[in-house]
């Protein structure tokens, strides 16, 4: 189908539909458009995995906010786990018949013939991967590092494989019988009455998960676990322009499963650590700069701080309370490359709270010269500027 529909269309819910209603919707179609009560049938087995197609996104939580926020314009990388309908051009008939074990309790219609049937292929059920557990850490970074981006290397305590067992959890490797559950295997079959009529299905032997043998004598080093406990010292690289909260992915850098497959991530959780002077906003970086008033009303120079250091400041006369200096560039990259933020440094002016005889003197004699005395129109270019600083951060807040 070259125009895709929208999802709640083909299984012909509402947006507000319950993830019942939404299952009961699929389950009817299903049944309907089903390729072996529809022989033969392009248009039906099309309609088909439209159907399936539809309720795998809107069944999912997550991929059901996305498509409601961004429809099919998501793309390649749209959904969890790559955007597969979008790769393909729709789901392969084995993605969709490996649904029903949610939908109808199993694997096989017994009335319809048997999914094998209708694909053409075996109906044996493919054996699951292992995979260890992942690993989360926290790791701290500062404003300079996160400007850079850097390589941490940290010694991590892990499940790895037994160098003995090569894994396997068997004495050497190889000491293994015939699984006496599925008679080597690896599959299990049971039946059951359903109300669509006898459901038949082809499962994974939990016995041996799949593999058809079983240890007969453990490893003795590793207890017949295939794994064992060693800190690890790993290294990954966090890009520049990170920010606080962030999950990164280090792939394979996880737990080592038990019995062999392949091992978890490491999850690496940032965290940032509050700069004493610069306050991060986004890519942009803002420091507070508190001017005398001298140096307000005369010009001069001044130095502030930066991520990579320090700058020397141009300050103009007259310069106002609320004023924002902008420096560009100085700001943390984009984790996606393009281009840098900026710092802003927001003017503040000193008033004094005590003065000497001498000083009060000073200013008292500056009472009533017009130079000092805002007119009209800059009492209003101040107002608006301040009241457009306040809306601003209303927004931010809210």
């Amino acid at each position: 189908m070259d125009q895709k529909r929208d999802y709640y269309e083909v299984l012909g819910v509402s947006k507000t539909a319950t993830p019942d209603e939404i299952k009961k919707a699929y389950r009817k179609l299903a049944i309907k458009y089903h390729p072996d009560k529809n022989p033969g049938d392009k248009a039906a087995e099309e309609k088909f995995k439209e159907a399936a197609e539809a309720y795998d996104v809107l069944s999912n939580e997550e991929k059901r906010q996305k498509y409601d926020q961004f429809g099919h314009s998501m793309g390649p990388q749209g959904f969890p786990g790559g955007g597969q309908y979008y790769q393909s051009g729709g789901m392969s008939m084995e993605d969709i018949f490996s649904q029903f074990g949610d939908i109808f309790g199993g694997g096989h219609f017994g009335g319809f013939g048997g999914f094998g049937g209708a694909t053409g292929g075996s109906s044996r059920t493919r054996r699951r991967t292992r995979r260890g557990s992942d690993l989360r850490i926290r790791v701290k970074l500062t404003l300079e590092e996160i400007a850079k981006g850097v390589t941490k290397t940290l010694k991590i305590p892990t499940y790895v494989k037994c160098d003995h067992c090569k894994g396997t959890g068997a004495k050497d490797g190889v000491a293994y019988a015939t699984c006496h559950t599925c008679h080597g295997t690896g599959q299990v079959t049971r039946v059951q009455q359903t109300i669509l009529g006898a459901m038949q299905s082809q499962s994974e032997c939990p016995e041996c998960d799949g593999t058809g043998k079983v240890i007969s004598e453990n490893c003795p080093y590793c207890h017949g676990e295939g794994v064992e406990r060693r800190d690890e010292q790993i290294s990954f690289n966090i890009p520049a322009g990170v920010s606080d909260g962030m999950t990164l992915t280090v792939k394979g850098k996880g737990n080592a499963p038990r019995h062999g497959g392949e091992n978890g991530d490491l999850l690496v959780v940032i965290e940032e650590i509050k700069h004493p002077e610069l306050i991060r906003d986004g890519n942009d970086v803002i420091y507070n700069l508190m001017l005398d008033i001298p140096t307000a009303v005369l010009g001069g120079s001044v130095e502030v701080p930066t991520i990579t250091g320090r700058a020397r400041l141009k300050i103009t006369p007259g310069t106002q309370p609320g004023k924002v200096l902008r420096l560009r560039g100085k700001g943390l990259p984009s984790t996606d490359g393009r281009g840098s933020g900026d710092e802003l440094v927001n003017v503040m002016v000193y008033m004094p709270e005590k003065l000497t005889e001498a000083e009060r003197s000073a200013i008292a004699s500056l009472e009533g010269s017009p130079n000092v005395q805002p007119t009209e129109a800059e009492k209003h270019r101040l107002f608006s500027k301040l009241k457009h600083i306040f809306e601003q951060n209303d927004q931010k807040d809210s």
